[in-house]
């Protein structure tokens, strides 16, 4: 399923609602090239679990934790980890308390669950606010919430 955000609050929002159906255990892996929107739909997913920290990119630390929302929320950026993926313990992220956000996770594809939700994050080649997510599940449990996440964004488009 693919959706078209317009410009960046559209974005947003779309994140605060992932962050808001988002459940213990789950793992959203954000593909895209640099510039596509990762750590700003990261943002708004700690939007959406109540987070008002500042959320930063992870790209030299790996891993932020954000504890103070409705869930903990994992951030990773795993771009620059080149081998001892298995080393790092992200086993014990997926399998906790809170939400795994990882960016560039196909690097690290034998470390993700089975079962994960992967947001594809494409930027339009004519204007540059805009984006195209496209959503994939790689099992029942992010093929349901793909459904809870596109029934409130369909909700909110036609209100």
């Amino acid at each position: 399923m693919n959706i078209v955000l317009n410009n960046p609050l559209e974005t947003e929002a779309i994140a605060k609602i992932i962050g808001q159906k988002a459940q213990a255990g789950d793992v959203i892996v954000l593909t895209g090239d640099l510039g596509a929107g990762k750590t700003t739909m990261t943002k708004g997913i700690a939007l959406g679990l109540g987070i008002s920290q500042m959320i930063k990119s992870p790209t030299y630390t790996i891993i932020r934790e954000y504890p103070q929302g409705r869930l903990p929320l994992y951030h990773m950026d795993v771009y620059r980890v080149e081998e001892g993926a298995d080393e790092l313990g992200l086993d014990e992220y997926f399998e906790g308390d809170g939400l795994s956000v990882v960016e560039w996770g196909s690097l690290i594809e034998e470390e993700l669950p089975e079962d994960y939700l992967e947001i594809i994050l494409n930027k339009d080649s004519q204007e540059a606010d805009k984006r195209v997510l496209e959503f994939r599940g790689t099992g029942p449990l992010a093929e349901e919430r793909i459904a809870e996440i596109l029934q409130v964004w369909e909700a909110r488009e036609y209100d």
